[in-house]
């Protein structure tokens, strides 16, 4: 009975999180934050630090997630979250952080400024503070301050892809180059000039014709740069499936920087980041692709 009643359970909140992905699939992000209410957090980890402060601003707030114990120093993996650049908030991605803090990270969940009432760059620059705020943290959370790996998605993967491939932002931050050991982008928009669809019009707009392609991730990509995994759903319709893929990853190749494409047939945009929730990892196999990858670089 105990069994039977442990699988009804398990079906009833499958089910409920299946409702309150499609409702986050149309970026209504606040959402969110009810999809991660409803997600038990890996085995194991915990959240270490809660709203810790890395600027004046009110947004301008973190949570740390690690592994419930553990001896040498961890690589570092700073995770930024999406919502368009004008919504989303570090408090619904906690199942995010604990997947990859189950994998051996400690992990850094940033918010960050928001447009209209911040412009571009200032999501960037705090997104760059916040990697800073974690190296110059890193003994007292237990990483390593020298192996840090960027994760982003949607708009959060343009926020890190722009910290992995524009050194300008983590040099303002007095981040060094080499500390960036990789870069994982989730549906993240790389190359989306001109500015056609209303998030990009909405958010870079104000941007100087002759500037606009500074914002545009492929037109940073050098040798040297950090490697990237980039994952896609084919059903995603919000950020085109391929077109912004196989752009940076063509940039990646040419420059000499290894890059891994990975396609999930049948999700969306919402599918590739609630597929690391225990819950939907049938789903889509985003964590163990992912947590592999970047593992294998920062240990380089």
């Amino acid at each position: 009975m105990r069994r039977i009643i442990f699988w009804l359970k398990t079906v009833l909140l499958v089910a409920a999180v299946l409702v309150v992905t499609s409702v986050v699939a149309v970026r209504v992000w606040p959402q969110v934050v009810i999809f991660d209410a409803l997600m038990p957090g890996d085995p194991g980890t915990r959240r270490m630090m809660q709203a810790v402060a890395y600027g004046s601003d009110p947004r301008q707030r973190l949570d740390v997630y690690a592994p419930a114990t553990h001896g040498a120093a961890l690589p570092i993996l700073v995770f930024i979250h999406g919502g368009s650049w004008d919504s989303g908030t570090k408090d619904g991605y906690g199942f995010a952080a604990s997947a990859y803090a189950a994998r051996g990270f400690v992990v850094v969940v940033p918010e960050y400024r928001l447009h209209p009432d911040h412009k571009y760059p200032a999501f960037l620059r705090d997104c760059a503070s916040a990697v800073a705020w974690a190296r110059d943290n890193a003994r007292a959370i237990g990483g390593d301050a020298g192996r840090i790996v960027l994760v982003g998605h949607s708009a959060g993967a343009y926020n890190a892809a722009m910290l992995a491939y524009d050194q300008r932002w983590l040099d303002e931050a007095g981040v060094p180059r080499e500390t960036i050991r990789a870069f994982a982008g989730l549906a993240g928009p790389y190359d989306f000039l001109p500015l056609t669809d209303a998030a990009t019009r909405r958010t870079f707009a104000h941007v100087g014709e002759d500037d606009l392609p500074a914002t545009q991730p492929v037109n940073h990509v050098d040798a040297g740069d950090p490697p990237a995994i980039l994952v896609q759903g084919t059903a995603d319709a919000i950020v085109h499936p391929t077109r912004h893929t196989q752009s940076l990853s063509r940039e990646l190749r040419d420059a000499g920087v290894d890059v891994e494409v990975v396609d999930y047939s049948g999700i969306g945009h919402a599918g590739i980041v609630t597929a690391l929730a225990w819950p939907l990892r049938w789903r889509a196999p985003v964590l163990e692709d992912t947590a592999a990858l970047l593992k294998n670089y920062a240990e380089r």
